[in-house]
């Protein structure tokens, strides 16, 4: 059961990721999904920090996203 605990902590959670490089700052992930993107103050797109990140919602952000720069890194 402990192995089965740990192994479960040790994971990494997997995380959504907006290259930047590539990003237009179009907005439509603040629209779809925004507990999890947001505009910061410099004007670039942001994760916000979650324990879990909501699956279905991250993946209409990239599904809607125009130039394909949000991914899951996990």
């Amino acid at each position: 059961m402990a192995a089965k605990l740990e192994k479960r902590l040790t994971n990494k959670m997997k995380a959504p990721i907006v290259e930047l490089s590539d990003c237009i700052v179009c907005g439509v992930c603040v629209e779809t999904c925004p507990q999890v993107f947001r505009l910061n103050d410099t004007g670039y797109i942001e994760v916000v920090d979650l324990a879990v990140y909501p699956e279905p919602e991250v993946n209409d952000a990239i599904k809607y996203c125009p130039v394909d720069c949000i991914h899951w890194d996990s």
